[in-house]
């Protein structure tokens, strides 16, 4: 069993996550409970210092000379293994927070869809899955490979669009590509694809539509189009494929 201990200075907002949290345990079937919640940081504090825990949600900034940082300092001295989860109103704490090797950052207002998926990447990484993950920023994100719709370059910036958000960060196709199975294809200087999200090809216009989603779609560039084209003709997509424009 996971045991989670939350932390946030106004108690409505920590109320809040309580319900969602335990929410999410009941229907995703999870063992975990959370042993504590507090708007006080000494209390965690002292709690840390008695207690092993596995989970920590907290907030930035708490109206205390004690800060979520410094009790995230406090914690990873401690423990190099328990997952840290921020919670703020303020992104520019953002880079200050993955300091303390945070496994994820959560802006306020928390949505119900946002905190799902964190927990989803959480206990698959607790449990030993064999699901895989792309790390960005040094290792202190974690993206499950089989959410990644496609992934684009921006001038230096890549963006990867998944079934849920966006992330970005700064890095190359060279470095990520490695990281990637073979249903990764480069399609587009510009472009990287999950062949299993594909389902549909429209190669008159050189665009990849994916997961029935107009707004979802990238670009096939002419240098990539028999590798890519390859790839589409002997059939390594997923069952996802519907219906395909293979029109030359």
């Amino acid at each position: 069993m996971l045991d989670f201990v939350l932390c946030d200075d106004n108690v409505n907002v920590l109320n809040r996550l309580e319900r969602m949290l335990e929410s999410i345990f009941i229907r995703k079937k999870y063992d975990a409970q959370i042993v504590l919640s507090t708007t006080k940081p000494d209390e965690l504090a002292t709690f840390i210092k008695n207690h092993n825990v596995n989970v920590v949600f907290l907030d930035i900034e708490l109206k205390s000379n004690i800060s979520g940082l410094d009790l995230a300092d406090m914690i990873r001295k401690k423990d190099k293994n328990v997952y840290i989860i921020f919670t703020t109103g303020h992104l520019e704490y953002g880079l200050m927070a993955y300091k303390y090797k945070t496994f994820d950052y959560l802006p306020k207002p928390i949505t119900a869809e946002r905190l799902e998926e964190t927990l989803i990447r959480l206990f698959e990484d607790t449990s030993g899955d064999e699901a895989r993950f792309v790390r960005l920023d040094n290792n202190k994100t974690i993206i499950k490979q089989d959410s990644i719709q496609y992934i684009q370059k921006e001038g230096m910036k890549v963006v990867f669009h998944t079934d849920t958000r966006d992330y970005e960060t700064y890095s190359s196709f060279k470095k990520i590509l490695p990281q990637l199975p073979e249903q990764f294809v480069q399609c587009h200087k510009s472009y990287i694809v999950n062949t299993e999200k594909i389902t549909d090809v429209n190669t008159s216009t050189s665009t990849i539509f994916l997961n029935n989603n107009e707004s979802s779609k990238c670009f096939i560039g002419p240098k990539y189009k028999n590798k890519f084209m390859e790839v589409f003709n002997y059939g390594n997509f997923s069952n996802n494929l519907d219906g395909t424009n293979n029109t030359k």
